[in-house]
């Protein structure tokens, strides 16, 4: 299979890359340097030269707290270069390829207990600037289905978390910051809120998903990607000191680390992906925090 990866320098499109050569597939990842996804010409042009069987589009502004402070270029690069991607899968004609676009489960935005777990058919309510721009760049993939024949389909990740991801999201940013304590023998950590509980998948599980959808998901529909079971992320805390070996670590809430609105639990049902490819995740939440614990650098 040709793919042609969006986002494929990135943390999650860097083990999608490496997952798809291992099982074969000839793959195109241009540098977002070399291609832009809010250059729709640039864009069809390395997509037509590619001539993939498969578009799997992950390139995007990923953040959610920093989506607060920059909601216009958010926007823009979330739900038009999302447009975009579709266009130029479109423009292919009768070799075009099925497209995958990846969304996030931050679309469900503030849910309570009693709509937990959430499905595929849960309301879309976005909190933050980020939730809305993938809300949006999910109903651009059902338009371009219903619309333009676009074999899209909508995957929808809840949080994933492992080896390689940016300080800047929560697993690897406690992992940073444990290793930094345990190497200066300070004696407390540096926390935001650690009230949310969030549905973590490891991101090598993931990306599995990902290709299993390409070859077998039913272009217009979305589907979760998570494990089904949610954890506290005082609990994360907790683990990861265990972990890496300092388990009486003080817990210092600094205000400078709380974001406007968190949303306080996510938990998914993956009932619709496992009976589309019979997925599962196989690696175990401690040994996604092990290794990222593991490659954070002291």
């Amino acid at each position: 299979m040709r793919a042609y990866v969006t986002g494929g320098h990135g943390f999650v499109g860097t083990w999608l890359v490496r997952h798809l050569e291992a099982c074969g597939d000839e793959v195109t990842a241009p540098h977002a340097s070399a291609v832009d996804i809010t250059d729709a010409r640039g864009l069809a042009a390395s997509m037509a030269e590619a001539e993939p069987d498969a578009v799997y589009h992950l390139a995007g502004f990923a953040h959610v707290g920093q989506s607060w402070e920059r909601p216009d270029e958010v926007f823009t690069v979330n739900a038009l270069g999302t447009l975009h991607v579709l266009e130029a899968a479109r423009a292919l004609g009768r070799s075009m390829p099925r497209v995958l676009v990846v969304s996030s489960a931050e679309v469900f935005g503030r849910v309570q207990s009693d709509d937990l777990p959430l499905t595929e058919g849960s309301p879309i309510q976005p909190v933050s600037p980020y939730a809305a721009s993938k809300a949006a760049a999910e109903l651009l993939a059902v338009q371009a289905h219903l619309g333009r024949g676009v074999p899209a389909i909508v995957a929808r990740p809840f949080n994933h978390a492992g080896p390689g991801q940016s300080p800047d999201f929560v697993v690897p940013a406690f992992a940073r910051r444990i290793v930094e304590a345990k190497a200066s023998g300070a004696a407390a950590l540096r926390v935001g809120n650690l009230t949310p509980r969030r549905d973590i998948t490891d991101v090598r599980d993931v990306v599995r998903a990902y290709r299993l959808l390409v070859e077998r998901g039913e272009p217009g529909r979305s589907y979760n990607i998570c494990s089904g079971h949610d954890v506290a992320i005082a609990d994360l805390v907790v683990r990861m000191c265990a972990l890496a070996g300092v388990p009486d670590l003080a817990i210092d809430v600094d205000p400078d680390l709380l974001r406007p609105a968190d949303v306080p639990v996510l938990r998914g049902d993956p009932g619709r992906l496992v009976e589309a490819t019979g997925w599962h995740p196989e690696i175990s939440l401690d040994q996604t925090l092990a290794d990222t614990l593991a490659a954070t650098p002291t």
